[in-house]
């Protein structure tokens, strides 16, 4: 086994192949939701929806908005997230891959969970930065409204609970921005360092020896290669049965005891999907290229 270190992505081939797959299945999900209120419409199990026109009054704007929302904001996520990667490296260290030929056999758990729960890290700061700037100001605003104490006391009279009111609003206000500037980001990291580490123990230990994700690597000079070829089925039956695992146990831990068949439909499919999609559309838009040592 040959243990190999993903040092970078290429920005632009990256962004644009992940920007495309997911345009992509954007579509396939518009259309999927389509097909599932049409047959809702015509078997009249949703009466309340009456001669409401499901293709003009949602199918058509859905299959128009959310290829487009599916391939613009994986370009900003996709573009941001290399970015992160990239400069989180030489200091977290990248991946890490055990390869037996094509296929993973190992992923190194620290490793890999550690600087993708960096990143998830940084992005929960951004969007706490940002919902904490949107909140506070509301919060302080809506604090020194003359009617704020009467809309405070009629509240409580009719639940008879009570609500914050003039300055206490400020001060909820402070607290919520430091719940989602601080907290947010630490759960984020702690939530995601979790997940991953599973992810790979659960692969490493129990997956492989079913089905192994393969993906095939073609060198283009020194530590520059490129993904050529992403074999579709086990692939997808490796991450599939990954997540029908940890479906197993979250399902136990809320007792939901059928998550793990819908966990192992969805991502096998999803999957599938992707590396359909990447093999189609390598040729085509170009591959996606990475540092590997």
């Amino acid at each position: 086994m040959d243990i190999k270190e993903i040092k970078s992505f290429e920005l632009t081939p990256f962004t644009k192949m992940s920007a495309s797959i997911y345009g992509v299945l954007g579509f396939v999900a518009a259309v999927v939701i389509l097909v599932a209120m049409v047959i809702v419409q015509v078997t009249g199990v949703a009466s309340e929806i009456g001669s409401f026109n499901v293709i003009t009054g949602i199918g058509i704007p859905l299959i128009i908005l959310l290829p487009i929302l599916g391939f613009f904001s994986t370009i900003a996520v996709s573009f941001f997230s290399v970015i992160l990667y990239n400069a989180l490296v030489p200091r977290l260290g990248g991946i890490k891959l055990g390869m037996n030929g094509n296929e993973i056999e190992k992923i190194p758990e620290v490793s890999f969970a550690l600087i993708l729960a960096a990143i998830s890290a940084i992005w929960a700061f951004i969007v706490g930065l940002t919902l904490a700037a949107v909140a506070s100001p509301i919060l302080s605003i809506i604090g020194s409204t003359p009617d704020a104490t009467g809309i405070a006391a009629n509240f409580t009279n009719i639940t008879g609970s009570a609500i914050p009111t003039g300055t206490n609003f400020g001060a909820i206000g402070i607290i919520l921005s430091v719940a989602l500037i601080i907290g947010l980001p630490i759960l984020a990291f702690v939530l995601t360092f979790i997940s991953n580490a599973f992810f790979a123990i659960f692969y490493n230990y129990i997956v492989t020896r079913v089905a192994k994700i393969n993906i095939e690597f073609a060198s283009i000079r020194e530590s520059l290669h490129e993904i050529k070829h992403i074999p579709v089925l086990p692939t997808a039956l490796a991450v599939a049965l990954v997540y029908l695992i940890m479906g197993i146990i979250t399902g136990l831990l809320s007792h939901n005891y059928t998550e793990f068949i819908s966990n192992f439909i969805l991502y096998f499919i999803e999957t599938a999907l992707i590396a359909i999609l990447y093999n189609y559309l390598a040729p085509k838009i170009g591959t996606v290229k990475l540092d590997l040592e």
